[in-house]
């Protein structure tokens, strides 16, 4: 299509070079109505090319966007823990969006451009030296000109279209924080503060945006300003070839229209120029990600096993987080037997989170092994052993959709009465069958129509509806009461059957009952063993347990 229109482009100007050397005094009618008629037939064909070559253009940039969000979206998809740190979550949401968009603008000028416009050129430059080589000398003077300030301008943008990028990335952190910390911002009065701290970033992009635009902007004036000083020149200097009659009033013309021909292409040069840098930094921002290592991957010969038991095993595990100067968690030892609660307590900072982050390899141990029923995780396939725990994560987190969608994202096949047994034991059917629409009632994104202890049982429930060979409980129990701490553990001891069970809590009354409790402390295990020989052989336990129970209790 962009083939076709170049060709009436370069066409057009000798058609009208031929009607000027003919007129009706010359008895010329019906040529100027045939070769009318011609013109008018290719212009409504390059009409129609260009309305389709536009949509095409428009669709294939689409699908390339499309694409590349989809490709971005799964290599994050894969990405570890220590991979999210590094890029964080607003500058990869800025990469799948803004950045996309980027590209697939200049995808689309590219398509409707890149192609037209250097055979229009070069078209037209052949054309023009057929009708004059001397006069076409002003090309060789105009071009060299046009190119030295293009590459100018975008020497100049392209630095500035990589900070812009970034400034958009602290921005959407700004606006995120906000947003989701507004409960906070209210509470503590600092509404007029996070203004202020939203509009310094929006001024300093606004500031770095105005600076790309007054640069690339002179592009265009330039253009403007050599292009019709190239038409002063070819009418003076071809006046002069006429008036020497070297020269036809109609080659004239053409030669005209094939300048213009030759500037508008080289205009669209320009605009690409413009875009070019953004783009190009953008496409820097996005190859990052597509090119970045994923630390945790799956091994080349999975050892995977179908014995289901639940027994995990920390064999001297020790962790850093990267950039830490020392480790959170030093020569971590112990053992989850199958049909045992393991409870892991500690002070804040102590490293129980970071412990159960290493199970389902969020991230990978620095040194030591973490066994499931005896295999080595690295030597799992992380589909594979995330299929076998069931967690229910320190912050509960729902997905907008109904109650019933986010009991069953633990089990996609889950079926009606797999969904209602998961709620009763996590208990909360009561508070469901309160609602208008029970199971079908709507959850808020982030689940934010539900209290704190509601979000907490139906995350319970998503974990328990799985039924997998080891649970998880990252401080699960925080936001119930007491009464329904004691029923849930009540109902979970007769559920989890030969299933595995880690509790991280702050609570004595959670974890007292436990078959097993690791005490950490700064990373490491100082205490190991029940609540009653914890009580008298870990200084730790004791501290934690003289805060929260009376003496009656210490001493029953």
């Amino acid at each position: 299509m962009k083939f076709l229109e170049v060709i009436f482009d370069l066409y057009l100007p000798n058609l009208m070079a031929d009607i000027v050397d003919v007129g009706i005094v010359n008895g010329d009618i019906d040529y100027i109505i045939k070769i009318g008629s011609w013109m008018l037939l290719m212009a409504a064909l390059a009409v129609i090319c260009a309305i389709v070559a536009s949509f095409l253009s428009s669709k294939t940039a689409t699908g390339f966007g499309r694409d590349l969000r989809k490709e971005i979206f799964e290599k994050v998809e894969s990405f570890s823990l220590e991979e999210f740190d590094k890029f964080g979550t607003s500058s990869l949401i800025t990469r799948t969006t803004n950045d996309v968009n980027q590209m697939q603008q200049v995808v689309m000028i590219m398509q409707r451009m890149m192609l037209r416009a250097p055979l229009m050129c070069i078209g037209s430059i052949v054309m023009a030296i057929s009708k004059d080589s001397r006069l076409s000398t002003i090309i060789v003077v105009v071009v060299p000109i046009i190119a030295i300030t293009m590459f100018i301008i975008g020497r100049m943008g392209m630095p500035l279209f990589k900070i812009m990028q970034e400034k958009i990335d602290r921005l959407n952190l700004v606006l995120r924080e906000k947003l989701t910390g507004i409960r906070v911002i209210r509470a503590f009065n600092r509404v007029d503060y996070e203004k202020k701290r939203f509009d310094d970033a929006n001024r300093d992009l606004a500031e770095t945006a105005i600076k790309v635009s007054r640069i690339m902007s002179i592009a265009t004036p330039i253009m403007m300003i050599i292009m019709n000083f190239t038409t002063i020149a070819v009418i003076w200097f071809g006046g002069i070839r006429i008036d020497s009659g070297s020269m036809q009033v109609g080659d004239l013309m053409a030669f005209i229209q094939y300048i213009m021909h030759i500037m508008f292409s080289l205009m669209m040069f320009s605009m690409m120029f413009i875009m070019l840098p953004r783009a190009s930094a953008s496409a820097v921002r996005i190859g990052e990600v597509l090119d970045s290592t994923t630390h945790i991957n799956d091994p080349i010969v999975p050892k995977d096993k179908e014995v289901k038991k639940g027994k995990i095993e920390f064999k001297d595990v020790t962790f850093s987080y990267p950039g830490a100067e020392r480790p959170i968690l030093s020569n971590v030892s112990f053992v989850t037997k199958p049909g045992e609660v393991t409870a892991i307590i500690g002070g804040t900072g102590s490293g129980k989170s970071t412990l159960i982050n290493l199970i389902p390899r969020f991230y990978d141990v620095d040194s030591g092994s973490i066994l499931f029923d005896g295999v080595d995780i690295r030597d799992m396939t992380q589909a594979s052993l995330r299929s076998k725990i069931g967690i229910v994560p320190q912050k509960a987190f729902l997905f907008s959709g109904t109650i019933r969608d986010n009991i069953r994202m633990g089990k996609e096949d889950a079926t009606e009465e797999e969904i209602i047994h998961a709620a009763d034991i996590a208990q909360a059917t009561e508070f469901i069958s309160g609602l208008e629409d029970g199971f079908d009632s709507m959850v808020a994104q982030g689940g934010t129509n539900l209290s704190g202890g509601q979000k907490q049982r139906l995350a319970i429930a998503r974990a328990l509806v799985r039924r997998p060979e080891l649970y998880i409980f990252d401080d699960s129990f925080s936001a119930l009461d007491f009464k329904t701490d004691a029923k849930l553990r009540k109902a979970l001891k007769n559920e989890i059957g030969d299933s595995s069970v880690i509790i991280i809590a702050q609570r004595i009354s959670t974890v007292m009952d436990a078959d097993q409790i690791i005490v950490l402390d700064d990373g490491q295990v100082v205490g190991k063993g029940v609540h009653k020989d914890l009580l008298k052989t870990c200084k730790v336990y004791r501290e934690i347990a003289s805060s929260q129970l009376s003496e009656e209790e210490l001493l029953a």
